[in-house]
């Protein structure tokens, strides 16, 4: 019986290992790149029993007409002035299973103020209360 369970075990621990990446997809956090700070370019894999499993720089090659990368994340310095970048990723095991995309450069200054967890607070406090009829 102990024969039958290691040789069940390892038989599966084999066909999860074997699954194979059907397809690629870039699933962004943002709709485009900061300057002066690391990119994070999320991409998954839809494996070939359905499930979705995120791929880093083992699984992909990564490259960018502009900026360097690190692991999964883009550097662009904040000295650079084209509007856009173009990203493409493709799979190690498989070169013809790729994506190419195009990233924006944000352009909007990060000088929102933000409140404080106080001022909300206070906010809340000092909201006028509904009257229910």
């Amino acid at each position: 019986m102990q024969k039958f369970l290691l040789i069940f075990l390892l038989f599966t621990a084999t066909a999860a290992k074997a699954q194979k990446v059907d397809s690629i997809y870039v699933h962004l956090y943002t709709d485009s790149l900061k300057k002066g700070t690391y990119n994070y370019i999320n991409i998954d894999g839809l494996l070939s029993n359905g499930i979705y499993q995120p791929l880093d720089s083992n699984d992909i090659m990564f490259s960018a007409s502009d900026g360097e990368f690190h692991g999964n994340s883009l550097w662009i310095d904040n000295n650079f002035n084209k509007e856009k970048v173009t990203i493409k990723v493709v799979l190690k095991t498989n070169p013809v299973l790729y994506r190419e995309f195009t990233l924006f450069i944000k352009k909007k200054l990060d000088d929102e103020h933000l409140k404080t967890s106080e001022e909300i607070l206070n906010e809340i406090r000092n909201k006028p209360k509904r009257k229910d009829n």
